[in-house]
This record gives C-alpha cells, structure tokens and sequence, in this order.
C-alpha cells in the first residue's frame, strides 16, 4: 500500500510503500515520548525504505539522540526526521535495518486501517502518567524485543 504524509505546514511531502501498514507500534522511550508528544508515545508503521518519495527535502533536518551507555555518551543510531519549519516528527530510520522506515503514524495523510492489535515497546521508560490501554491480544516489551524487527512486524501484523 503506498501511504503519503506530510508535516503541519506543508513544507515536506512524503510517500512511501509499505505492507505494515497498521499503526501498530507504541512507543514509549524517552526520545519517542518528548519528540512526538501526544499521549506519551509515538506510534509507528513500518515502510520499504528504498520507496521513499520526498517533496521538499530542504526543509528537512535529522536528530540523532545522545544517548548515556555506561558513562558514556553515545549519539543514536536512531535517525529521526522533521520539519525544520514547524517541527513535525515525520518519520524514524536505524542503521541495523537500512531497508526499513518507520513513518509516524500522526504524520499519515492517507487512510489507515485499525489495527487489529499493538505492541508497546520501551515500556520501562514509560512516564507514569501514561495509560497504555494494552488488551489481551497486545504485546508488551520493557525493552526493544530480541527478535529481529522484520520478524517481530510479520508476527504482530499477521503479514
């Protein structure tokens, strides 16, 4: 399914194809949490990276989290993109899964199903005043699961 998305001013357009295209993923990290505010987290599709269309890539600009590792402070692999004029997070990337892109859901312009079920992930850093409204058929991860992402997509998606 191609979705198309775009920022709140209209400065960058997207499209890109995906067959995960259930906003299925809550996450709660810190970085997702203060980045995409909301209720607390920010909820991902996951998309073929290498059909990524943009409209208005010089308004774009890249944060790299730094991330505390043992005393150390390390930048993320975690590539999250947004509108340099208003802001929008519009879509997140990682260097272990090149071929994967994962739009925010919130930066959708196209219609999406209901997802059939969520998974939370980063449920350790989760700030207490979120609810996550997991039901039985939800998954739940303190942390990223051990299983590859591909895997864990085809497994909550059915796909």
């Amino acid at each position: 399914m191609k979705i198309s998305g775009s920022c709140h001013c209209q400065a960058v357009k997207y499209s890109v194809e995906s067959d995960g295209w259930y906003p299925y993923q809550k996450c709660y990290c810190t970085i997702c949490r203060k980045t995409s505010g909301g209720e607390g987290y920010a909820i991902n599709l996951s998309a073929d990276a290498s059909s990524l269309q943009v409209e208005g890539e010089q308004h774009l600009q890249i944060y790299q989290a730094i991330l505390l590792r043992n005393g150390r402070q390390k930048k993320s692999e975690h590539r999250r993109m947004f509108c340099r004029n208003c802001g929008s997070h519009l879509w997140a990337s990682h260097s272990a899964w090149p071929e994967l892109l994962h739009p925010l859901a919130s930066s959708v312009d196209s219609e999406l199903p209901t997802a059939p079920c969520y998974t939370h992930i980063m449920l350790g850093s989760k700030a207490s005043w979120v609810r996550t409204f997991a039901t039985g058929q939800d998954l739940c991860f303190d942390d990223y699961p051990e299983e590859s992402i591909a895997e864990w997509h085809d497994r909550i998606t059915g796909i």
